[in-house]
């Protein structure tokens, strides 16, 4: 068992309920700054490969903003 997997299942649930509250609030934080940018670059005169790079950051971002928002809920309903 890592050494991770051993911390988390030592503390109670509440305890991890409420960290993994944290970091996902966190997460957001940090996908909001890159939606942001990738909004902002797409606003600026790019060639055609940048755009591409953009879009697919954008992408990301977004599937990542989708499974952080499906965490959060999942939380949610454990309280």
């Amino acid at each position: 068992m890592s050494e991770v997997s051993r911390e988390s299942s030592a503390k109670r649930p509440e305890e991890v309920t409420r960290q993994l509250r944290s970091l996902a609030h966190d997460l957001s934080n940090s996908l909001e700054t890159i939606l942001q940018a990738a909004y902002l670059l797409r606003q600026a005169n790019l060639d055609e490969n940048c755009r591409k790079w953009t879009k697919l950051i954008d992408a990301a971002a977004n599937d990542a903003a989708r499974l952080n928002r499906q965490i959060r809920e999942i939380l949610k309903a454990q309280s």
